[in-house]
């Protein structure tokens, strides 16, 4: 049985399109050659920064983040980030006796913008503030940690299976794979999609997918 629900954060919870569309903007690229960039990192399986290397190579990102903050930059999500579905769904599970957690490859600062946003959640944390990224199996040993029930009443729930649906299930937890999002939707299509233990398109089917394991 399902004891704790563990969530994926971008392309799962959050629509990153205000956020890339961003990063295009002060990169001064045309918002539709960044994403069509960005959709062919995803299909060639790279790490989501390449898109940033490729528009500006040599790029210290590190760098230019900070010149984005001294511009007057901050990392926020804003209520019209959240996919409609993301917090009733967190709400709900939560009422419904899940314990509830948001972990995914995001900087520290995520956490606490997550929570300033409302996002209902017994734990969130971010692989930056963890030292450590999916898809790595050190990863999902701190969800482990952080939920605090065995792998298997753990259900991890992600729109890629690089990151999230193969490792999560490769540490023993559910894994149940969101199609939605750049990943999501490509990722769908490769025959790799199989494994997943439950596969949705929106947050609102995740309690009946939950409720038979």
């Amino acid at each position: 049985m399902i004891a704790a629900v563990v969530f994926d954060v971008g392309e799962t919870l959050v629509d990153e399109t205000r956020h890339w569309g961003e990063w295009a903007d002060w990169l001064g690229v045309p918002r539709l050659t960044f994403f069509a960039v960005l959709g062919a990192v995803i299909e060639k399986g790279e790490h989501h920064r390449r898109v940033l290397e490729i528009m500006r190579p040599g790029l210290d990102i590190a760098a230019e983040q900070h010149l984005r903050e001294a511009g007057g930059w901050r990392y926020r999500f804003e209520p019209g980030d959240f996919y409609p579905d993301a917090l009733p769904c967190l709400r709900g599970l939560r009422a419904a006796g899940y314990r509830i957690g948001l972990a995914g490859n995001q900087p520290t600062a995520a956490e606490a913008a997550l929570a300033a946003a409302g996002a209902s959640a017994d734990f969130i944390a971010s692989s930056e503030g963890w030292g450590v990224e999916k898809p790595s199996p050190e990863f999902f040993d701190k969800v482990a940690e952080a939920a605090g029930v065995p792998l298997a009443q753990i259900a991890y729930v992600g729109n890629r299976l690089d990151n999230d649906v193969l490792p999560a299930r490769a540490a023993g937890m559910t894994s149940v794979f969101i199609r939605r999002g750049p990943w999501g939707h490509i990722h769908a299509l490769r025959p790799d999609s199989a494994p997943a233990d439950a596969v949705i398109s929106t947050l609102n089917d995740l309690a009946a997918a939950l409720s038979g394991r």
